[in-house]
């Protein structure tokens, strides 16, 4: 029984348990394949709440990266509201793509919901 507890609690962290976090969204896992580019992210405090940018690279496809949030994320509170986009608590999250699947970057956006 508490094996099964355990495996319960620890499911939905399986895909990425041996990953890493944004540095600077240390709620949002990397997803396997990218490297963050710490020195191009910006972060901002603002009274409505946070505003973060994050950037990574990597030799993966957009639908592995999509396929990685679209099965992780919902385990960390965050709902899909639609390709790339998600929202938790009072916070949305973008996950957009630039350049080709050789060499994609990922840029993410976290900002308070408007």
């Amino acid at each position: 029984r508490i094996l099964f507890v355990v495996w319960l609690v620890s499911a939905p962290c399986a895909g990425w348990a041996q990953g890493a976090f944004l540095s600077s969204m240390g709620d949002v896992p990397l997803a396997p394949g990218l490297n963050e580019v710490p020195d191009k992210g910006v972060t901002f405090d603002d009274p409505a709440g946070r505003i973060i940018e994050a950037f990574a690279t990597g030799a993966v496809t957009r639908d592995a990266v999509m396929a990685f949030y679209h099965a992780t994320l919902p385990g960390l509170g965050w709902a899909e509201l639609g390709p790339g986009r998600y929202r938790r608590d009072k916070e949305v999250l973008l996950i957009e793509f630039i350049g080709a699947d050789s060499g994609i970057g990922v840029r993410y956006l976290l900002s308070p919901v408007s």
